[in-house]
């Protein structure tokens, strides 16, 4: 079956968090989870389902740029888009009078992901298998064929890539089942967004342990004093043997980001996150060599735009962790690229996780890191955040601070109805009764 796309929808999809301040950090203090949330017919009654990630205000911006993407993807075939991946992808980011609204980045590429996430679920869904299968089973070529090589030809060509891809065919079968027994290793940010209260900080850090956790991360850099406080207290809550990460979502200047982690280099960190601007790639390698001899590593990419950037990055030196986001770039496809920059660059991939779905979608990417690429999990591990999964049809399953592979069919990130249609933005159930308040 062909599989002929013959309608795409998106609908404005936001949680209030802000109320008992979910996601809060230094730079965004009052965060609404949402997203903008895609669905792809196909004349058959498949169905495929996609999402990009949001902080409420503006989502209807992504939800307009999503709309306009819909063009280039109604009336064509599944078949004929797998089949041209690489050519898809283009299509959708080179158009060229829409590319001047990124390109590759920004509004419009949140939008892209959505879309590209859709078409990939639909794919994995007409195969009968998770996301994550569906790239295992791929050969390498399959693989490249959905890449975009341009722009980043001058740090991996296709053939280096190609040959990554099949060293680590050997024992790919062992890693697989190796994953499907004990999962992927995971660290939490659930217990320390930075407006908690120092009560329900330690309970949760306390009921954390207790579920196996030994990875945390704390949001820091609102207050210098108030930061050390709170990584005094839950350092000591977790001990010396367990793993801290702090991040500081972009907060500092250059020069106030090294001295301000170094006043905090007693508690151990592992690393700090986004210690500045996200675009601000030879500030990222300043800061990582002036923190190098403290051993605290960089970690940033949840706001990287696109390939591009983190070529730069790798070739700068400037991270030591890095951290994908599955909507922040262009679905998949641009995903691969990095993933395999990183592998050539020999720098661990720990993705971003904190929002909506990003927890069901990165899952299937890290796994694929592993069993097909990497082949190490030295220094890695996957964010995950304990909100909103129950929103989902396939949640996350997390066992001993582990994700396990998703056995469902897809990219597991299709909302249940009800819930799509109660917090749908400004009409659901939930937001007419908060205007009411």
């Amino acid at each position: 079956m062909l599989h002929t796309i013959i309608s795409l929808t998106v609908r404005d999809v936001r949680f209030p968090t802000s109320l008992e301040q979910h996601g809060s950090d230094a730079m965004h203090t009052d965060p609404d989870y949402s997203a903008a949330y895609v669905v792809i017919d196909t004349d058959c009654g498949l169905k495929g389902f996609g999402l990009t990630f949001t902080l409420g205000k503006g989502t209807e911006i992504v939800v307009c740029a999503v709309e306009a993407l819909a063009g280039l993807v109604v009336g064509k075939s599944l078949q004929g888009i797998v089949s041209d991946f690489r050519g898809f992808y283009r299509l959708l980011t080179s158009d060229s009078q829409m590319r001047w609204l990124g390109p590759e980045k920004g509004v419009i590429h949140l939008a892209t992901a959505a879309v590209l996430n859709a078409v990939w679920d639909l794919w994995a869904r007409a195969e009968g298998k998770p996301l994550w299968k569906l790239l295992v089973d791929m050969n390498p070529k399959q693989v490249i064929s959905c890449i975009d090589f341009r722009y980043i030809t001058d740090a991996l060509t296709e053939e280096e890539a190609l040959d990554i891809l099949v060293k680590a065919q050997e024992d790919k079968q062992h890693r697989e089942e190796e994953m499907l027994k004990e999962g992927y290793p995971a660290y939490t940010t659930s217990c320390a967004w930075l407006n908690y209260p120092d009560q329900q900080l330690q309970q949760l850090c306390t009921d954390a342990l207790k579920s196996g956790w030994t990875k945390f991360k704390v949001k820091v850099g609102a207050d210098l004093q108030d930061d050390i406080r709170r990584c005094r207290l839950i350092r000591k809550m977790i001990g010396p043997e367990n793993t801290l990460m702090i991040d500081a979502n972009q907060r500092w200047d250059v020069a106030e980001a090294i001295s301000w982690v170094s006043s905090l280099a007693e508690f151990k960190p592992l690393w700090i996150e986004e210690p500045t601007s996200p675009d601000d790639i030879l500030g990222h390698a300043a800061i990582s060599k002036a923190l190098a001899p403290l051993g605290i590593g960089v970690a940033t990419g949840e706001q990287c735009h696109n390939r591009v950037m983190f070529k730069q990055f790798l070739q700068a030196s400037a991270l030591q962790f890095v951290q994908i986001d599955c909507c922040r770039l262009g679905s998949v496809n641009e995903n691969l690229a990095v993933l395999l920059m990183a592998h050539k660059f020999q720098v661990p991939v720990c993705p971003h996780a904190g929002g909506v779905g990003l927890c069901e979608l990165v899952q299937h990417l890290i796994l694929f890191d592993y069993i097909c690429v990497s082949a190490s999990l030295s220094n890695r591990m996957c964010e995950y955040v304990d909100h909103l999964h129950e929103h989902f049809t396939s949640p996350v399953v997390i066992h001993d601070a582990c994700y396990m592979p998703p056995k469902d069919a897809g990219y597991s990130c299709e909302m249940l109805e009800s819930s799509v249609q109660r917090h749908q933005y400004p009409e659901g159930d939930v937001w007419k009764q908060l205007k009411n308040k």
